[in-house]
């Protein structure tokens, strides 16, 4: 039985508490929140009893049983939790961004490595079906040898979202690359190889940013479908695209469109030399007979409220990692890589020249 603490009790330590919840080898024992009234609602809601109420992490590390934390903050605490909960020895479960700034994550992945503890980012469309069968055809070599992938993050952050004064930020958003758009480059990176269990490297980045949004009060609800007066503003371009060259030879093209005026989509395309994919369509050599695209049923990562991001498939395999001692393929180390396109983004912005990364 792994003991869990739940650190932070906004909408996503939800999705991470249900999931745990449906998993017989786990157990919630403490959940941790600046507000000692919200971590009692999450654990109500959750259905939790004789679960351990903190205001302070480092009395909630100490609560008996605690081995798994999920950090479920907002995303400029996450370096200064991670460090704490991994010098306790725990392992964690980080929401993304991992952090708003490089050299954080770098301090971040040297601590986890010195103690010794598993971890996992949750760039959680790595489970996403769509993503799942598209990652077994190109391992299965549906696709030959894949040479371009692009993926597209559109969607249209605003006060709709519990997170947007944090979030809309400088300071603490950053980016809408990191706010939200650094799903669609980790989504890039993982279907820019046929290795099963691996992310494509970067060694190269160029971008351009964009949009028309920046500093402006008028604002859209996609969820409602309304325009808004006087809200917060954003503080950052509101489009960015980018160009990715993994050291494999692959070419990504990854467009975050943080203002576009339509219901949310991540559209993914893959072409190899031997077949391509649009989303769930395929079409390829692999199929002799073929006379149109094959539309393969399955579930789109293409919801703004996230519902099709399968929290439980993460949890499921960052378990199943610490129980058999292994490496998630989603590890910190790994996911500083993604982050490190977004900041080589940032300089790109700032000095309009190629960003080589180190291999």
């Amino acid at each position: 039985m792994y003991g869990i603490l739940i650190n932070g009790a906004g909408w996503v330590a939800r999705q991470h508490a249900a999931a745990y919840g449906k998993r017989s080898d786990c157990q919630i024992v403490a959940i941790n929140d600046v507000s000692e009234s919200r971590a009692a609602l999450l654990a109500k809601e959750m259905g939790l009893d004789n679960v351990g109420i903190y205001t302070d992490l480092s009395k909630a590390l100490c609560h008996s049983d605690v081995e798994i934390v999920s950090v479920c903050t907002p995303q400029h605490l996450h370096c200064e939790n991670v460090l704490q909960i991994a010098q306790a020895g725990k392992q964690i479960v980080i929401e993304k961004p991992a952090a708003t700034r490089l050299d954080d994550l770098y301090k971040m992945r040297e601590v986890v490595k010195k103690n010794g503890v598993k971890t996992v980012v949750s760039f959680v469309l790595r489970w996403n079906p769509l993503l799942v069968m598209l990652k077994k055809m190109l391992a299965d070599g549906v696709f030959g040898t894949p040479y371009y992938v692009e993926v597209d993050y559109m969607s249209y952050n605003g006060s709709w979202w519990g997170g947007w004064n944090d979030g809309r930020t400088l300071e603490q958003g950053v980016s809408a690359s990191l706010v939200g758009g650094c799903h669609a480059i980790d989504a890039a990176r993982w279907l820019g190889t046929t290795q099963p269990n691996q992310a494509a490297l970067p060694v190269e980045v160029y971008a351009l940013a964009g949009g028309c949004r920046k500093g402006k009060t008028r604002e859209f609800n996609p969820t409602k479908n309304i325009w808004i007066d006087n809200a917060p503003p954003m503080e950052y371009d509101g489009l960015e695209v980018i160009l990715v060259k993994f050291d494999n030879g692959v070419q990504a093209k990854i467009c975050v469109n943080a203002e576009c005026v339509m219901p949310y989509r991540f559209p993914i395309r893959i072409f190899g030399d031997k077949g391509t994919a649009v989303d769930n369509r395929i079409w390829s050599e692999y199929f002799s007979l073929q006379k149109d695209w094959i539309e393969i049923p399955t579930i789109l990562p293409d919801s703004s409220d996230v519902s099709h991001h399968p929290f439980q498939a993460e949890i499921d395999h960052f378990i199943d990692c610490v129980a058999k001692n292994m490496e998630s393929h989603c590890n910190l180390e790994d996911a500083v890589r993604s982050h490190e396109i977004v900041f080589a983004a940032l300089d790109c912005y700032k000095n309009n020249v190629p960003v080589k990364l180190a291999q």
